[in-house]
């Protein structure tokens, strides 16, 4: 795998979070000729598709794929296609939001991802069972979850944009990427690092726990839009069979997380604590989200959604993506700039999470706002984006002076 691929997963990741300070700026202080929509659209995309995605694809493929089969030049080639639709979506999502250049550059991050997922299926060797299940499973998860795309040209065109059909391929296409490909993906990743054991029929009770809860919990946000109570029930068994299916993780796995916890350096502890955390956190969210009342107000009240959205999307994925990177010395723990833009980075995300939930339930009880919160708001993003800085700048030196290096004392 190339060096280089990491330094352009955390510069996409760094430029996500910039768009996301601005977007935080522009409720302080509205910049004339910038659409935040649009805005908000080129955040999002990037921080999916390339960070998330980015770096999913080249922890997957140094970990699962055969050394041999990862020099094939198909692999090079794949990454340096799907950056270009991601620096496409970058440029063009905040000057245009959806349009045809900004479409075409989508799709052909789809295309490249539905080939990603042929090499990986075709050339992964996971070492064991449960490792396989769970990756396969991450890659159905991912084309599964692009059908909610491609059914929003027809929702627009026979319903339009405001119809409940078109929220719900968006709302599909978000469940299953982030609870879906995301989610297996990383603990997949994660039981490869923890060399996780376990008798293969009590996996496979996890895993069909696991799976059926993931599709039946997409019922939530169906519900936002179709009142049919059954979706509500729907959502409580998916979300029970979800508590079922941890509690039998940890049942089965408490040792051997704790011997996995004994061989980590301190970061490596917290930044690995702060992901398992914020996944306890997540169902024990959708188990209080079960009261009918608030099922409807955490999706009424944005403060709770984008809380939620980035609870997900930094304390759980980022969060488990750092600590792979840690281990893999990509980023290293005894260096002063990777240590101290993950502590800054780690701070920011507390700091926004604290204000967006404790907004949010201001909003809830009815007793106003924070006092500038807008502004604290933005104050609290503004590490999250120098975290970023301090790591991207600093792998970046380090990959000029290898190239340096190998230019004056080649091998």
């Amino acid at each position: 795998m190339k060096k280089h691929w990491i330094v352009i997963c955390f510069a996409n990741f760094f430029i996500a979070s910039l768009m996301g300070l601005l977007l935080r700026w522009m409720y302080v202080a509205p910049i004339e000729g910038v659409n935040f929509q649009f805005l908000m659209h080129g955040h999002s995309h990037v921080a999916m598709l390339g960070w998330v995605y980015m770096m999913l694809y080249c922890l997957i493929i140094y970990n699962f794929v055969p050394k041999e089969a990862q020099q094939k030049r198909i692999y090079n080639r794949l990454f340096w296609i799907t950056e270009v639709a991601v620096i496409g979506m970058m440029l063009d999502f905040p000057a245009q939001g959806y349009a045809f250049v900004s479409i075409l550059f989508s799709t052909l991050h789809i295309f490249c991802s539905y080939y990603f997922a042929r090499l990986i299926w075709k050339e992964a060797k996971p070492p064991t069972f449960p490792e396989k299940r769970m990756l396969r499973t991450a890659l159905l998860f991912m084309v599964f979850s692009t059908f909610g795309v491609w059914c929003l040209g027809p929702a627009v065109g026979l319903l339009g944009k405001s119809s409940a059909f078109y929220q719900i391929c968006i709302q599909y296409f978000l469940h299953f990427q982030f609870n879906g490909w995301f989610l297996f993906a990383v603990l997949a990743l994660f039981f490869q690092q923890i060399k996780l054991k376990i008798d293969e029929k009590k996996f496979r009770l996890f895993y069909t726990l696991f799976v059926i809860a993931t599709i039946m919990t997409l019922a939530l946000p169906v519900s936002w839009f179709l009142t049919n109570p059954v979706f509500y029930w729907i959502n409580v068994v998916g979300v029970l069979l979800q508590l079922v299916a941890a509690v039998l993780f940890i049942q089965n796995t408490g040792s051997q997380l704790r011997v996995f916890f004994g061989t980590l350096s301190s970061l490596e502890k917290t930044v690995y604590g702060f992901a398992l955390f914020s996944l306890v956190l997540k169902i024990g969210i959708q188990l209080v989200v079960l009261l009918p009342e608030l099922a409807q107000m955490s999706h009424q009240i944005r403060n709770f959604v984008i809380g939620y959205i980035h609870l997900t999307m930094l304390g759980i994925i980022t969060g488990f993506l750092f600590g792979f990177a840690l281990q893999h010395q990509f980023l290293n723990t005894k260096n002063a700039f990777h240590k101290g833009g993950i502590q800054v980075f780690l701070i920011g995300f507390v700091t926004t999470e604290i204000l967006l939930f404790l907004q949010g339930l201001y909003l809830y009880f009815d007793t106003g706002a924070l006092p500038y919160y807008y502004l604290s708001l933005f104050i609290g993003s503004v590490p999250l984006t120098v975290g970023l800085l301090i790591i991207t700048v600093n792998l970046l030196i380090q990959l000029k002076r290898k190239q340096v290096v190998t230019q004056n004392y080649p091998i």
